[in-house]
C-alpha cells in the first residue's frame, strides 16, 4: 500500500445494549469496517450501544469483578495471538468503542500489532471474541498482511496473562463488502467458543482504500 493510504478508523457496530445489565437484540445497518483505509460515512447507532469494555450477550469481559476479587475468579486477559501456518506472532492490545459507537482498530504506527475488543468474549470463553489488525498502513506490511493466506483447519493460538494457551481451529473464511459486514454473525451472542479474526481485502476503490473485509472464523478446540 502506497504512503498515501490512511489507516482504518472505524470496526463495525456490535450489537446494541439498551442497560448494562440488559442486552437488547438490535437490527443494524452495518458501518463500513476496513483495516488499511479511511472511515467512510455511516448510519448512526443508538446512544445505547455498549460502552467501551462493555460485554456482549453471553461473554465475559476481562475486568468485571469488583476490585479485591480473588484472582482466580478475574477473567483472564488475551496477550499474544500465533497463527504459526502463516507466520504470525503478536502481542495483543486492549480495543474498545469510538465516540461514535465503531469498533477501535489499532493505531497505524502499531501495524505489527493485533488487538482484542473487549467488549467480545474471552477467547477460549463461551461467546464471540474478536481480533483485529491491519493488513497495511501507511508505514507498510502490517501484522495481518498475509492473513488471506490461512487454510480451513489451521491453528490459532491466544495466549493470556496467566501463561495459559487457547487453540482454535480456523472453519472458515469470508470477504465482504464494507456495505455488507456481517455484524451480528461476527459480535453477536453465540454459544459456541468462538473466535473472529478481522482484516482489510479486495480491490481498491477510487481513493485507493479496500473495499472488503476479511473475516476468519474458528472454534475452540
Amino acid at each position: 500500500m502506497s504512503p498515501a493510504h490512511h489507516p482504518v478508523r472505524r470496526f463495525g457496530t456490535p450489537p446494541a445494549l439498551s442497560r448494562p445489565a440488559l442486552v437488547v437484540p438490535v437490527v443494524l445497518t452495518v458501518l463500513t469496517v476496513l483495516t488499511g483505509c479511511s472511515p467512510a460515512p455511516g448510519p448512526a447507532v443508538p446512544a445505547s450501544a455498549p460502552a467501551v469494555g462493555a460485554a456482549s450477550p453471553g461473554t465475559t469481559s476481562a475486568g468485571d469483578l469488583p476490585p479485591g476479587a480473588p484472582e482466580t475468579e478475574r477473567p483472564a486477559t488475551p496477550t499474544e495471538v500465533a497463527i504459526p501456518s502463516i507466520g504470525v506472532t503478536s502481542s495483543l492490545m486492549e480495543l474498545g468503542l469510538n465516540a461514535d459507537r465503531t469498533v477501535e482498530v489499532p493505531p497505524a504506527e502499531k501495524g505489527m500489532t493485533a488487538g482484542w475488543y473487549t467488549g467480545g468474549a474471552v477467547p477460549g470463553e463461551a461467546g464471540a471474541a474478536v481480533i483485529i489488525g491491519h493488513n497495511d498502513t501507511r508505514y507498510g506490511k502490517a501484522v495481518f498482511h498475509d492473513l488471506k493466506k490461512i487454510a480451513k483447519g489451521a491453528d490459532i493460538t491466544v495466549t493470556n496473562d496467566r501463561g495459559e494457551s487457547a487453540h482454535f481451529t480456523v472453519t472458515g473464511t469470508e470477504s465482504v463488502g464494507k456495505d455488507s459486514f456481517p455484524t451480528e454473525r461476527v459480535y453477536g451472542p453465540t454459544g459456541d467458543h468462538a473466535l473472529r479474526l478481522i482484516t482489510c481485502d479486495g480491490d481498491f476503490d477510487a481513493q485507493g482504500h479496500p473495499v472488503n473485509n476479511l473475516i476468519v472464523y474458528a472454534t475452540l478446540d
